[in-house]
C-alpha cells in the first residue's frame, strides 16, 4: 500500500484515542504568511479539528502550555526533523503536511539530476533519486552554481526552449523561458549566484501550452484519500498568470485504488503512475521523510521538437492550492460512509468574484498584499461517469 500504510495506520489507530488540540503554525517568516494565507490555514485547521472531534486552538504559541497533544497545520513542509520530533511530530497523524530530512528536499531541486558526478551539491543529496524518477520527470537539471547552469542550459536548448525556475517560488511565479544562448546568458546574469548556491536553480525543457495534472493523497482521521485532476490558470490583480484552482476527482484508498476507480485515459494514467513513482522514490532515497498530505504537479505537452512529454514538475507536502477541495472531500466522506468518490473544484478568484450559492468559502477579502481575492470550493458527490473523469 502507498505511504507505508500498514505501519502508518497502526500508529494512527493508537493515537486516535488521545484527544488533540489543532493549531496552525507559521514555520517561516518569509513564506505563506500573508493575510489570506493565515485565514485560509485557520479555516482548514478548524475543519480538520471538527473532522476528528478535536478542539481548534488557534495559532501555535511556544510560550503557551497545552494540556493535550497538538496536531499541527504548518505553513510549510518541515525541514528540521529534530525540531519536529521535539514538538511531538513523529508521524502522519501529528500534522497536515510533511517532514523532510533536509531543506532542499522540500523544493523543486530534487526533481532533476546534477550536470555531472563532480557537480556542486548540498549535504545529504541523493543522486539515486534522479535515476529512480528519470522516466517520471521532464528533461532537466538542478544546478548550484551559475557555471553549471550555463552548461545545463546549453544542453537543454538542443531540444528547444528551456525554462529557468526558482526552486522556492510557487504558483507559477519565479520562472522565465529562454530560446537562445544569448537569452540564457542574460537570464543567468540577472540572477543572484548566492541564492543559487544556497537553494539551487532548476533548468527544464519547456512544454508548449501544457496541461498540468494534479495527483495527490491524504491521510487524515484514519482515512486514506487519493485524487487526480487538472489545474486551471487565472490572472491575479497585477495581470500575472498564476494558479487559479483545480478540478479533482477524489476516491477512498491509495493510488492503486485511484487507478482502479477512475479507469483513466492514457495521459491521465501516465500522470498518476509518474506521481506514484516519484513519491515512492522519495521515500526510498530520503529516509526520515513522511507526509500526510502529498500533491504532485505533472505537466503534459509538446517539447521544442514536437514530441509529447509528461513529467512531474514539483511536489507539495504542505497546505496547498488544492487543499480546499481535499478537505471538502474528506468532509463528504465523513458525512456519508457509503460515498466512494466525489468531484471537487476549488477556485482562486481575483478582483470582484461572483461566488456560486453552494460554494464553500475558505477566504474572501481584500488582502493588503494580494488585493481582492476569494477562495472557494464547489463539491459534487454524485457518481461520475467515465466521460466525467478529469
Amino acid at each position: 500500500m502507498d505511504l507505508r500504510l500498514n505501519t502508518v495506520m497502526a500508529h494512527a489507530s493508537a493515537m486516535r484515542s488521545t484527544p488533540r488540540r489543532v493549531v496552525t503554525w507559521d514555520v517561516s517568516l518569509k513564506g505563506y504568511c500573508s493575510e489570506h494565507e493565515h485565514a485560509t490555514r485557520a479555516n482548514f485547521a478548524q475543519r480538520l479539528a471538527a473532522l476528528q472531534g478535536w478542539e481548534f486552538a488557534g495559532a501555535y504559541d511556544a510560550a503557551q502550555p497545552h494540556s493535550a497533544p497538538l496536531y499541527f497545520v504548518p505553513s510549510d513542509t518541515l525541514t528540521d526533523p529534530h525540531q519536529a520530533r521535539a514538538m511531538g511530530i513523529a508521524g502522519v497523524d501529528d500534522l497536515f503536511g510533511g517532514v523532510v530530512p533536509h531543506a532542499f528536499v522540500a523544493t523543486k531541486a530534487i526533481t532533476h539530476p546534477l550536470v555531472g558526478t563532480d557537480a556542486v551539491r548540498p549535504l545529504g543529496w541523493s543522486a539515486r533519486l534522479a535515476v529512480e524518477i528519470a522516466d517520471a520527470a521532464l528533461p532537466g537539471f538542478t544546478c548550484f552554481s551559475l557555471d553549471e547552469a550555463r552548461v545545463a542550459g546549453r544542453a537543454l536548448l538542443d531540444i528547444g526552449r528551456a525554462r529557468l525556475k526558482s526552486v522556492t517560488a510557487t504558483g507559477g511565479r519565479g520562472q522565465q523561458v529562454v530560446d537562445s544562448i544569448d537569452a540564457l546568458e542574460r537570464g543567468l546574469d540577472a540572477m543572484d549566484d548566492r541564492e543559487i548556491a544556497a537553494h539551487g536553480l532548476v533548468l527544464e525543457t519547456n512544454l508548449e501550452q501544457p496541461n498540468t495534472c494534479s495527483v495527490g493523497q491524504l491521510i487524515v482521521a484514519q482515512r486514506v484519500v487519493s485524487y487526480c485532476g487538472a489545474q486551471r490558470l487565472t490572472r491575479d490583480n497585477t495581470g500575472e498568470e498564476v494558479y487559479g484552482g483545480s478540478d479533482l476527482l477524489l476516491v477512498r484508498g491509495d493510488f492503486d485504488a485511484l487507478l482502479a476507480a477512475v479507469d483513466p485515459p492514457p495521459p491521465l494514467r501516465r500522470a498518476i503512475e509518474q506521481a506514484r513513482r516519484y513519491h515512492r522514490a522519495v521515500i526510498d532515497c530520503y529516509p526520515g521523510f513522511f507526509a500526510s498530505r502529498v500533491n504532485y504537479d505533472v505537466a503534459q505537452g509538446l517539447d521544442g521538437r514536437g514530441d509529447w512529454r509528461s513529467g512531474v514538475l514539483e511536489q507539495s507536502w504542505r497546505v496547498g492550492g488544492a487543499t480546499g477541495a481535499e478537505i471538502a472531500a474528506l468532509e463528504a466522506f465523513h458525512r456519508d460512509p457509503a460515498c466512494q468518490r466525489v468531484h471537487a473544484s476549488c477556485f482562486e478568484a481575483y478582483g470582484t468574484a461572483s461566488v456560486p450559492a453552494n460554494a464553500i468559502i475558505t477566504y474572501q477579502g481584500n488582502d493588503p498584499e494580494t488585493g481582492p481575492l476569494c477562495k472557494y470550493t464547489v463539491l459534487n458527490t454524485t457518481t461520475p461517469t467515465h466521460a466525467d473523469t478529469p
